[in-house]
């Protein structure tokens, strides 16, 4: 970072506050649909800097403090919620432990540090000259992508041309990232006596289903998340072992690449199978920001590198354009003894800054 903005002194005062305030998330439980506590936490930090909340449900957005209509609009983004604690960890996940430069904590990657980054940025944006608006959501049910996360916070954000959404990503800027289909599948026969081959058995019509799904390739290939992917994950038949089972029931966990929307590739599966196919939604959507945008070639400039994402964030509840980066490594995400280590506070701080300042952004959404 150029000292003549911010001396490093300056910034790991910064960031310290940025821990204080992970350190009091992290000793607050905020599973996905339970975070009141912690929204409350991000709310009276962002009041006592002066800027004024809208809560919604447990999401909180605030906006800048200089405000110009018509300008573009840049939101900054990352969740409070968390997965569920699960019982191998060594330390407490609700009591934050400094160790061998680590904070350790249910959250404290996943995604608290980004979150807290964000958070300082948009209050170190605020204090300069900058041609966009800001707006900052913390948001809820990211984890679970719950209706009362990002969905139930779009009318109220209003315009926005770009997103960047804190996850940890080891400071990388994920330029695509897939979506999700869950499909109810089920298959239908009719019920008879096994010891005398009646009826018709829906189990072996899944069998058919499931072999296609495992075969399929779907035609396009994206150039920078790959192929569609297809795995069953869970299956269900019978009553008991002397009668042919009437229906079958098995799940589907479908990632798509960004060459085909959630509903195509659902009709393509219909096509193939025998069978009722149930989406349980088409809205978590593959995401991607083209290569020519500011925000990347910034990124390019700068030398960050540019990924494909194969885990899935808020973005794919937004429907403008989006980047995903943050300090911290997904894979510490939702795994026992969970952390961060100090420093990627400061770094994810200072690359957030470098990112961000001065970035001219275009115009996306209509006005």
């Amino acid at each position: 970072m150029n000292s003549t903005t911010h001396s490093i002194d300056e910034w790991n005062a910064v960031a310290e506050q940025a821990m204080d305030l992970l350190k009091q998330l992290i000793a607050t439980k905020s599973y996905s649909g339970q975070e009141h506590e912690s929204a409350l936490i991000i709310e009276k930090n962002l009041q006592s800097h002066g800027f004024e909340v809208e809560r919604i449900q447990n999401n909180v957005l605030a906006r800048g403090k200089h405000w110009v209509d018509g300008a573009p609009v840049l939101l900054l983004n990352s969740h409070h919620d968390t997965v569920r604690a699960t019982s191998n960890w060594d330390t407490d996940p609700f009591e934050p432990v400094e160790m061998d430069g680590k904070l350790l904590g249910l959250g404290s990657n996943d995604a608290g540090a980004p979150l807290v980054c964000l958070l300082y940025i948009f209050y170190w944006l605020n204090e300069r000259d900058q041609s966009f608006n800001l707006l900052f959501l913390a948001s809820a049910e990211e984890e679970i992508s719950g209706i009362n996360g990002v969905p139930i916070t779009l009318e109220a954000m209003g315009a926005v041309d770009l997103a960047v959404v804190g996850e940890p990503t080891s400071m990388e800027l994920a330029v695509t990232e897939r979506g999700l289909i869950v499909l109810d599948v089920t298959t239908l026969g009719e019920s008879g006596h096994a010891a005398r081959g009646e009826g018709v058995n829906a189990l072996y019509k899944a069998v058919d289903a499931v072999q296609w799904l495992r075969s399929y390739e779907f035609q396009k290939v994206s150039e920078r998340l790959g192929k569609v992917s297809m795995n069953v994950t869970q299956i269900e038949a019978g009553t008991q072992h002397n009668v042919v089972p009437d229906s079958c029931r098995f799940v589907v966990d479908v990632r798509p690449n960004d060459c085909y929307t959630n509903a195509e590739i659902v009709n393509i599966i219909r096509e193939h199978i025998d069978g009722q196919v149930e989406p349980r939604s088409l809205h978590l959507n593959s995401s991607g920001i083209a290569n020519h945008h500011p925000v990347v070639l910034k990124a390019k400039e700068l030398g960050v590198s540019r990924v494909s994402s194969k885990t899935m964030s808020d973005q794919a509840q937004m429907p403008f354009p989006s980047v995903k980066i943050g300090p911290g490594d997904t894979h510490r995400s939702h795994t026992p003894n969970e952390f961060i280590y100090i420093y990627e506070i400061l770094g994810g701080l200072m690359g957030y800054a470098q990112l961000l300042n001065g970035l001219e952004i275009p115009y996306w959404s209509p006005r």
